[in-house]
């Protein structure tokens, strides 16, 4: 297939553009930067992961640019040549809701989420005879984070921690938050198996288990210091995530998922 990937020099884009060249897919690659629109007019498909990913930033300006606009833009193309169309969303539109099927009540609490769920919204409202298929993330980790800093997962920020320092910091009741953390290997199997599917529409990507951010900590075999959550992150941080995967699971079978490390 003749594929076009967006956000190629990110942690899932670099692992998707691996796993695309694997599979011998022709591949192009396209990075966004203000306003300037790839050529989708000879691809089968368009994988769009490339987004501001940082849900601490405070430019709603600039999140909205990129990942609404620039992806609003790039599904209109999208229709208008009938390519098919695979986009990254998140679970962060889910808030702090405990229902995780993808047609409950989303309830973003940050720019990024919002970002996410406009332009969930602007796929729905707009769907063509293309293919188009919104994947909302879960907390995924793996190889190739180590750039994203205190946006990491827990695994990478923990690992780096237990290397640098001896030991971990979590926050205060960190055994309360659940979160469904899912290697990066099965999220890019989920995009490569919907490739070969006609459904359209808007699908989880998780594990549908979860473990504490605690029970992650464990893992390493540290000493682990209690901190204070900051005041900024109380009333909005998600306590509790786990994915429903029945939908997804119609298309590609998550019993078979990578296990967690």
């Amino acid at each position: 297939m003749k594929i076009l990937l967006t956000g190629h020099k990110g942690f899932i884009g670099k692992n998707m553009l691996q796993a695309l060249e694997n599979a011998n897919h022709e591949i192009s690659v396209f990075e966004w930067d203000n306003g300037n629109m790839p050529s989708v007019m000879e691809q089968d498909w368009v994988i769009h992961i490339g987004a501001i990913s940082s849900t601490t930033e405070r430019d709603v300006d600039k999140i909205l640019r990129q990942n609404y606009d620039f992806s609003r833009q790039l599904f209109n193309a999208c229709k208008v040549y009938g390519v098919n169309l695979q986009y990254s969303s998140s679970a962060s539109v889910y808030g702090l809701g405990t229902d995780f099927t993808e047609t409950a009540m989303p309830d973003p609490r940050n720019a990024y989420a919002w970002s996410k769920y406009l332009f969930e919204r602007y796929h729905q409202q707009h769907q063509g005879g293309n293919i188009v298929q919104g994947f909302r993330y879960f907390n995924v980790y793996g190889s190739g984070e180590d750039h994203k800093g205190s946006q990491a997962s827990p695994y990478q920020q923990f690992a780096k921690q237990a290397s640098e320092t001896g030991k971990i910091k979590v926050f205060e009741n960190s055994d309360k938050y659940l979160r469904d953390f899912v290697p990066v290997e099965q999220v890019i199997a989920t995009h490569l198996a919907f490739l070969n599917s006609q459904e359209s529409g808007i699908f989880n990507i998780g594990t549908g288990n979860t473990q504490s951010f605690l029970e992650v900590a464990e893992t390493f075999g540290v000493p682990i210091q209690t901190i204070p959550m900051p005041e900024q992150l109380k009333a909005s941080y998600q306590k509790y995530t786990c994915a429903d995967m029945t939908k997804t699971n119609r298309v590609y079978d998550h019993t078979k998922r990578t296990n967690p490390r």
